[in-house]
């Protein structure tokens, strides 16, 4: 139990990238601030990299060994469900890479696990059509260009038609994407606007890289416009 214990508090420090208070860590694992301590002088002692501050917090160190990631029952079910949704609604790139990851994920298990892994009762379906050089009916033949754009920062140029078949172009900068049932959403700042804008995948009638890069800029961020909707 305490082992698994310990597991799962490393596992809570790796997803941290910013220190994280003893009090935070405790409620999160289900323990006692005193309990958290001794843990924590237990994982140290082991020779985990576990830096303490007072008044700041635990974070592990940048670039240091840890043992492999464990996951639960219910984690793997979410992997293999969000793995599978992927493979289901992404691009084609997208979906061998989700089943990359399937594997690699499964060839890292126990050997006792790993067939209880791979056979989860977790499926996922598109309603869309598949994707195609030729394009796709919900936009997906522009999904590769919009995800490099939005991870390498490139400033694009859209031809858009909008609800009421209105047309216009459009720069933006791509700042991220969500995938609904049917569609797929590219949250953008838009130059022409001057503010955020959703843009629905199957209106997009062209995608063309200006060959500029744009910086995060405070007010303009995804996290910025995830904050106006809330």
């Amino acid at each position: 139990m305490r082992t698994y214990r310990l597991m799962s508090l490393l596992d809570h420090l790796r997803r941290r990238s910013a220190p994280v208070s003893a009090e935070v860590l405790a409620a999160e694992t289900g323990v006692s601030v005193r309990t958290l301590y001794r843990d924590m002088a237990t994982l140290q002692g082991m020779g985990v990299p576990v830096r303490g501050e007072a008044g700041v917090g635990y974070r592990l160190e940048k670039g240091a060994f840890l043992p492999p990631l464990s996951f639960d029952a219910d984690e793997l079910d979410a992997v293999m469900l969000g793995l599978r949704l992927v493979a289901a609604r992404g691009d084609a790139p997208l979906a061998q890479a989700a089943r990359r990851v399937t594997g690699k994920i499964a060839a890292a298990l126990p050997e006792d696990r790993r067939d209880a892994y791979t056979r989860l009762p977790w499926r996922a379906a598109s309603r869309g059509a598949a994707p195609t050089a030729e394009g796709a009916d919900d936009g997906r033949r522009n999904l590769d260009v919009l995800r490099t754009a939005v991870r390498d920062r490139m400033i694009l140029r859209l031809a858009y038609r909008d609800a009421a078949g209105r047309a216009s172009d459009r720069t933006v900068h791509p700042l991220g994407l969500t995938a609904f049932d049917t569609v797929w959403l590219l949250t953008a700042w838009c130059e022409t606007r001057d503010a955020f804008r959703d843009f629905r995948l199957d209106r997009i009638a062209a995608v063309t890289p200006t060959g500029a890069t744009f910086a995060p800029l405070p007010g303009r961020r995804f996290e910025d416009y995830l904050a106006t909707l809330a």
